[in-house]
């Protein structure tokens, strides 16, 4: 299938790191696995920081801009995609292009995590709110990419009279194992040994980050009487703030690393641990398990469908520090558990959570999206 792409949150090529970017390179990676040709359609951002009517449409006009700019490309090469997709729209990152461009050149539109605030339907994001629902609106599919996210959708589908099963569907996270395959994570693991050796990964922001490093130093607190060593990596402007709320003596904090660096770090540990306040699924969840670490992590959002619990590690009630004590406790007295984890953690990556499988679920969703469009036609044929 010829795939149109475009992210109008962040495109594939900015320079600054994020899960946002890692999972559009994913997602073109899986697509491209599956056998589909893809093009990147735009790189051009309708993400803003600020609202306000003006702004935006001043953004919408941009936008229309450049879908006219591309369809006439387009016209001129010969060029028709069979479908044009885009990974992640909401308020503040609609997408005006790729509806457009489906429109003119009659074929499917298909989204990729969509998010949906109905408290911005008025005020300074009316028109990126109006501008992502028009967007779900002409979606012949749209994929959450876990339940979480999916039922915050449904509310849409009851506005707009249409039922979610014909175009709504959950496509999990996936990862790219093949950087952790050569790593010694993938060898049998030994026995920890004490101290148990933690790992957390996180950047040092003010907001939902710095609330996770504090639960989990909240929780630790509790357990000074137990063995263990944490490290740290990650950096940002609340470093200083975030470092003096754990013992110095039992932290080893490494700053922020290259994403090969933090690779080589996972395999060296026994247990990753991490809150994961209001964390949509977190990709150092997906990188600790690939690399045989069982996790102890919060019960937020998508987090529950990316590790089994009981299984692959354990959950705690989100931000509640004393309930994730209790269960890194259960390690720290049984540290055996640590390894069982770890080998069921990364048997799942590879069955649920790999590029295959990602590839795999994609090709279904489209087809779904491609089976709608078809039937939105004949239907539209029949009322002609």
């Amino acid at each position: 299938m010829k795939i149109a792409f475009t992210a109008p949150m962040k495109p594939l090529d900015d320079p600054q790191p994020s899960g946002d970017r890692t999972m559009g390179r994913l997602i073109l990676k899986a697509l491209e696995i599956g056998g589909h040709e893809v093009r990147i359609a735009t790189r051009f951002r309708a993400w803003r920081k600020e609202g306000g009517d003006n702004a935006l449409l001043a953004v919408k006009k941009a936008a229309l801009e450049e879908a006219e700019r591309i369809g006439d490309a387009w016209t001129r090469e010969g060029y028709r995609p069979d479908l044009f997709l885009t990974y992640h729209l909401y308020h503040k990152a609609p997408d005006w292009i790729g509806p457009a461009l489906a429109d003119r050149f009659d074929v499917p539109y298909a989204v990729i995590e969509a998010s949906r605030a109905r408290k911005r339907r008025a005020g300074p994001w009316a028109v990126g709110f109006q501008g992502a629902d028009d967007a779900l609106k002409r979606a012949d599919g749209i994929a959450a990419l876990h339940n979480w996210d999916r039922d915050r959708l449904l509310p849409f589908f009851e506005e707009t009279g249409t039922v979610p099963a014909e175009r709504l569907r959950t496509v999990l996270p996936f990862l790219d194992l093949s950087a952790f395959e050569s790593s010694a994570s993938v060898s049998p693991r030994t026995e920890p040994a004490e101290p148990l050796k933690l790992l957390t990964v996180g950047m040092m922001r003010v907001g939902d980050k710095t609330a996770s490093y504090e639960v989990l130093a909240a929780a630790l607190s509790e357990l000074v009487d137990r063995p263990w060593h944490l490290t740290i990596v990650g950096d940002g402007p609340n470093r200083e703030k975030i470092l003096r709320k754990f013992p110095q003596d039992r932290i080893t904090w490494l700053g922020a690393l290259s994403p090969e660096n933090v690779i080589a770090e996972y395999p060296k540990h026994d247990l990753f641990v991490w809150p994961a306040i209001r964390e949509s699924f977190g990709f150092v969840l997906l990188e600790a398990q690939a690399s045989g670490l069982g996790v102890i992590a919060g019960d937020a959002l998508g987090v529950p469908e990316i590790m089994a619990d009981g299984t692959s590690g354990l959950l705690a009630p989100e931000g509640d520090s004393s309930a994730f004590a209790a269960k890194l406790r259960q390690v720290l007295d049984t540290p055996a558990l640590a390894r069982r984890f770890g080998e069921a953690a990364r048997t799942r990556m590879i069955e649920v959570h790999s590029l295959q499988a990602g590839a795999e679920r994609l090709d279904a969703f489209l087809k779904a999206a491609l089976d709608h469009y078809q039937h939105r036609q004949l239907d539209q044929a029949k009322d002609r």
